[in-house]
């Protein structure tokens, strides 16, 4: 039997307490976040790990984190955070192997590929959406996959709209670049 040591007492009260309303949101929000993250990072398995840590958090803290106005934004700026912290590692590691064996990797590869997650994309647009930045595809994710206005992106990623505006713009001329797409007229959200 595994004995884990919870590093405030208040934390270990509310355990016992039990957690309203976080299973509710577990429910509602965890298919949603992986599937955000996948885009985002690249990885199913990556963003199934970063969101199940993020809510692994909020469970040991529900007490406080139940009370934000929003908790489920809370708990995707960790899943985010902690995506972005392995995507860094990650390519630091590939360059540090690339480097011993000889051979420098200029780009971390969950940058240029998708996996079988994004499988309801096609092949020439999962392509061009793993040539995104990385702030690109999170700005793409939760404006139109899980359609979160500009503002409350912004309030997600912890950037300006004006920041969030730019890189849906970028995003939307990359890929309509790597598309060959026609440009079509309109305004960015």
């Amino acid at each position: 039997m595994t004995t884990v040591r919870w590093r405030a007492d208040e934390d270990a009260m509310a355990l016992e307490r039990g957690t309203p309303g976080f299973d509710a949101v577990f429910a509602a929000e965890y298919r949603r976040l992986v599937r955000s993250l996948t885009l985002i990072s690249g990885d199913r398995e990556v963003a199934a790990d970063c969101v199940a840590d993020a809510f692994e958090r909020a469970y040991v803290r529900w007490h406080r984190i139940g009370q934000l106005e929003d908790p489920v934004g809370w708990i995707r700026r960790v899943a985010i955070n902690r995506a972005i912290d392995v995507q860094r590692r990650s390519g630091v590691k590939q360059r540090a192997l690339g480097i011993l064996a000889g051979r420098a990797q200029t780009q971390a590869p969950s940058d240029t590929r998708l996996t079988e997650a994004t499988a309801f994309l096609d092949s020439e647009v999962a392509s061009a959406f793993g040539g995104l930045t990385t702030q690109q595809r999170a700005v793409v994710a939760l404006h139109y996959l899980d359609d979160l206005a500009v503002i409350e992106v912004a309030r997600a990623l912890r950037i300006s709209e004006g920041a969030v505006k730019y890189h849906l713009h970028q995003a939307r001329n990359n890929l309509r670049t790597a598309l060959d797409a026609p440009e079509v007229g309109g305004q960015d959200s």
